[in-house]
């Protein structure tokens, strides 16, 4: 739904005079009294020439604060989050690692010692000074693995080994820079996600209860605090976020609380280190490779920060759990703006000698298993985490004997799926969920929610409410929708190398490519989009390659509820042990929040007003 964030690119860019209505003002300048004669007579033009405007410039954070752009944000000239910011903050500020680290021993405990950032240490008290720096640390999305695999001809485990060679290797990053800094921890999200898919099934059966009673319809109809509405929507996709927060406020208390893989990532790697290590969130500056310019929105979402496991003070602002997001293409222009050949990184792992336990045992295990994912990717998962597939299997484990069918929609991106019990006349109805992806899909689906309103008319019939998949009281009702921006889903998104810029990529790598010379159009970009899901679909059926095919489970046993080869008990029990770790209930470390973004086109504010929200805006008053 993007396109590639360049300057010298912005074909999905709209002039902010027309779209964009952030409004860029200014307090009154007035001008230096130096050499001022008070009794000079002047005009207007020429005292405004006298005082250069300052530039103007417009962050994510005023972004989400605005409802003009929805899916052209992306496009809004940013200085943060791109791969130059990475390069600037690596120059700008040691990594801090061995030999501070290296008194965690392989099993990724502390020993006991208490580590800070501001008192003097010594190892005879078992107290460590951490040093100047920050703590660099780093996740990875499956979907980027997947691009840069096709890419370069390998396979989705392998272009993972080269990102961390990359980020971590003796090749990479840490060969350059001022301080040779690089990134002490690449994740996978999909370890992550695995805790996402099983808090995902938990909050659609428990909203789904008889028991639960309905969230109040109020204008906080977003809170975490409250359970979704069904149908219950997913909230993963960023851009789809932001278009519903921007436009269809109705939406909001249909919308999954549950954080994204991203963000839950994030969420973790801060709230942990800085409780284990005793260093500040700021401290650590958590990178995320994904495959869209929206996670870039998401990463700037003041609920996602610390501020929702960690108090605050107004001497310290809270920090962002994800402090830079970078897209697969942006990936590549880090490694050839620092003169590396990506292609010619090692495809191996680095060595298990070399990598830093993480500062909790149990922890370690989870993020670092002994091998990644967990065998070959279902394709009827969808290129998008498996949101709704792990929901439905879960329903139809507690269903023994349940079918499951599932039925195209109007195109691809639209699938309903059903899940029945053994019963006369077609079987009992259990489970009635869909998958819309694309904007195309999204705004009927928004349709079909979107509260009727009751005729005025005298002896009119009252309105119909109208949910997805038909109208009317009869009208099938879904339990769960698996809502994606992109069309074809997350393998698809903007950050993505394209099928047009894979001849440049390799000819910047000195590889060839079979693309040379093609035309590429419409059917060449979804052949392409076909060998990217490929690779994603077949991670983990490689593991041979370099490990030992072996999946680490945290000591699980074969009599755990595993649901399409996630032990729930397993990751119910890390989601507990991270809670007791950090001392913040699974609540807030796992759910977050959304609320309406209100436009302000068409209301006229007094100067009064103005200037008044342009003195708080800069922190004064009257």
């Amino acid at each position: 739904m993007s396109a590639i964030l360049s300057a010298d690119d912005l074909n999905d860019f709209i002039s902010p005079g027309v779209a964009c209505i952030k409004p860029i003002e200014t307090l009154p300048v007035q001008k230096p009294e130096d050499d001022a004669n008070a009794y000079e007579v002047t005009t207007e033009d020429k005292v405004a020439a006298s005082i250069p405007p300052p530039p103007a410039q417009i962050s994510l954070t005023d972004c989400l604060a605005c409802s003009g752009c929805v899916t052209s944000a992306e496009a809004v000239l940013v200085s943060l989050q791109s791969h130059t910011e990475v390069l600037n903050t690596l120059d700008a500020h040691p990594s801090i690692h061995a030999p501070w680290l290296s008194h965690n021993g392989l099993n990724g405990t502390t020993n006991g010692d208490t580590y800070t950032s501001n008192g003097v240490g010594n190892g005879s008290n078992g107290i460590h000074t951490a040093p100047e720096g920050k703590l660099f640390v780093a996740s990875v999305s499956p979907q980027t693995r997947a691009s840069l695999a096709a890419t370069f001809a390998v396979s989705e485990s392998q272009a993972g080994n080269m990102i961390s060679q990359l980020l971590s290797g003796p090749m990479g990053l840490k060969t350059g820079g001022a301080h040779g800094s690089s990134f002490t921890w690449v994740i996978d999200t999909n370890v992550v996600r695995d805790a996402c898919l099983v808090s995902a099934a938990d909050e659609v059966l428990s909203a789904l209860s008889p028991s639960t009673s309905p969230p109040l319809l109020s204008s906080n109809g977003g809170a975490i605090d409250t359970p979704p509405k069904k149908p219950i929507l997913t909230s993963a996709c960023p851009g789809w976020i932001c278009y519903a927060e921007k436009t269809h406020p109705y939406v909001l208390p249909h919308l999954s609380r549950l954080k994204s893989p991203q963000a839950l990532a994030g969420t973790l790697l801060k709230s942990v280190l800085s409780r284990r290590y005793n260093i500040p969130a700021s401290q650590i500056w958590h990178l995320a490779i994904m495959p869209c310019f929206d996670k870039k929105l998401e990463a700037s979402r003041s609920e996602l920060t610390s501020a929702a496991w960690a108090p605050s003070s107004p001497a310290s602002p809270p920090i962002r759990d994800v402090d830079c997001v970078i897209t697969a293409r942006e990936l590549l222009h880090l490694a050839s703006t620092c003169a590396i050949s990506f292609a010619a990184l090692p495809r191996t792992p680095l060595p298990p000698s070399t990598r830093t336990a993480f500062p909790d045992g149990r922890l370690d295990a989870f993020l670092f298993p002994r091998a990644r994912g967990r065998g070959a990717q279902d394709p009827v998962a969808g290129s998008s985490g498996g949101y709704l597939h792990h929901i439905l299997r879960t329903a139809q484990a507690q269903h023994p004997g349940s079918t499951l069918r599932a039925e195209r929609g109007r195109n691809a991106d639209v699938v309903e799926y059903t899940l029945t019990q053994p019963g006369g006349g077609g079987g009992a109805v259990v489970l009635r969920m869909a998958r819309y992806y694309g904007f195309r899909n999204i705004q009927n689906l928004v349709r079909r929610l979107k509260p009727a309103k009751a005729s005025r008319m005298p002896g009119a019939a009252r309105g119909v409410m109208r949910r997805p998949g038909g109208a009317g009281p009869e009208a099938k009702e879904y339990a769960y929708v698996e809502v994606m921006a992109c069309p074809g889903g997350c393998t698809n998104g903007g950050g993505q190398v394209r099928a047009g810029e894979v001849e440049e990529v390799r000819g910047e790598a000195g590889v060839g490519g079979e693309e040379s010379g093609k035309k590429v159009g419409p059917v060449e970009q979804k052949e392409w989009l076909g060998r990217v899901d490929e690779a994603y679909f077949s991670a983990g059926s490689d593991e041979g390659e370099d490990g030992d095919g072996d999946t680490d489970m945290g000591g699980a046993d074969d009599g755990l509820d595993v649901v399409d080869g996630v032990s729930r008990a397993y990751v119910h029990g890390i989601l507990q042990h991270w809670a007791e770790l950090t001392g913040v209930s699974v609540r807030d470390l796992v759910y977050t929040s959304y609320r309406e973004v209100e436009s302000d086109v068409g209301k006229k504010k007094s100067d009064v007003e103005r200037v008044a929200t342009l003195a708080s805006s800069m922190g004064g008053g009257w």
